[in-house]
């Protein structure tokens, strides 16, 4: 399960400095309001947001929020939506002229896709060869074998001149799965960390790495939600969620990848996890740990701009300048 606090019950609300989103994450929060102000009260502080800023308001986890508050925002045009503590939408309350989001998914509909796709796979590639440079500096010595690199860098170069989809999907699992493969090298054997695995994993080194990036495509969600574009309308990806796949896929090896690199090589015991015949399961410690390191690392400010850095390209018509 992905969660969004720890046990204390912290509160996380995003600043109005760049995003015309306000998140409250967590639990216990008050959500208040004035005829100008959106209010949030947590347990030492306070926060107030011109309403005129706002465009929508995200709501995860479990606070209190006053009817006449909704009421308040609603009337100044702002969407509120409700999230799960995993970042699950649970709905969305729309001021009552609004549309219902379909004209941003037809603006994500007519997208050039697989200029897009390259896009999204030619930054997840360098991102990649960026943390494995990042690991052999650390290590001073080389995690590639002989060719490897070579045909890293030769992907890139071809991804430009690829027309389908299906091809620049086929290139960028690839490069995906030699990304991996290529990690397993930077950790302790004895963690059985050989490649990446689809659920359920028998390692911990996969268990992290899947936890951490549901942290990501929970905070993601959150976000793409808050833009008013629709999680669902992909571009390299297809399906559920396809949005959030394309947008959280460059930032993975910059972002999560290193915490569980770093735990995996350094800190981990065998009380962290515990392996049974089919799969691994993290100890609480290990996850609290980890949810302290991914706010620690400020990651949810690099998705909100790589959300937002994308809703601005759809809006204007410029280019999408892609973190990773």
């Amino acid at each position: 399960m992905v969660v969004f606090t720890q046990s204390d019950a912290y509160v996380l609300v995003r600043s109005m400095v760049d995003y015309p989103w306000v998140s409250v994450s967590g639990f216990g929060a008050h959500i208040k309001s004035t005829r100008k102000h959106l209010i949030i009260q947590k347990k030492t502080s306070t926060e107030q947001y011109p309403l005129e800023d706002i465009s929508h308001l995200l709501v995860v986890g479990g606070h209190t929020i006053h009817s006449a508050t909704i009421s308040q925002l609603v009337r100044n045009g702002v969407y509120i939506t409700f999230f799960d503590s995993d970042g699950t939408p649970v709905g969305t309350i729309r001021p009552f002229s609004a549309d219902n989001g379909e004209e941003s998914s037809e603006h994500q509909r007519s997208l050039p896709r697989q200029r897009y796709a390259i896009r999204i796979a030619q930054a997840s590639i360098k991102s990649r060869l960026f943390a494995i440079e990042r690991i052999q500096e650390s290590r001073q010595s080389s995690l590639f074998y002989e060719g490897e690199l070579d045909l890293l860098h030769k992907s890139l170069d071809e991804l430009e001149y690829l027309i389908k989809l299906d091809e620049i999907r086929r290139l960028h699992k690839l490069s995906s799965d030699m990304y991996y493969e290529i990690l397993s090298r930077s950790l302790p054997p004895e963690l059985g960390f050989r490649r990446r695995t689809l659920r359920p994993q028998a390692d911990p080194v996969n268990a992290m790495l899947s936890f951490g990036y549901a942290m990501l495509f929970g905070n993601c969600t959150v976000a793409v939600i808050g833009a008013l574009l629709n999680p669902d309308v992909g571009l390299l990806h297809e399906g559920k969620g396809g949005l959030v796949y394309d947008l959280i896929e460059p930032l993975k090896a910059g972002t999560v990848d290193p915490i569980v690199l770093n735990m995996a090589g350094g800190s981990l015991t065998d009380s962290d996890f515990e392996l049974t015949n089919d799969r691994c399961m993290l100890s609480d410690t290990l996850i609290s740990a980890m949810i302290k390191s991914f706010y620690a690392a400020n990651i949810s400010d690099r998705v909100n701009e790589q959300v937002y850095n994308f809703s601005r390209a759809l809006v204007t018509g410029t280019d999408f300048k892609i973190l990773y």
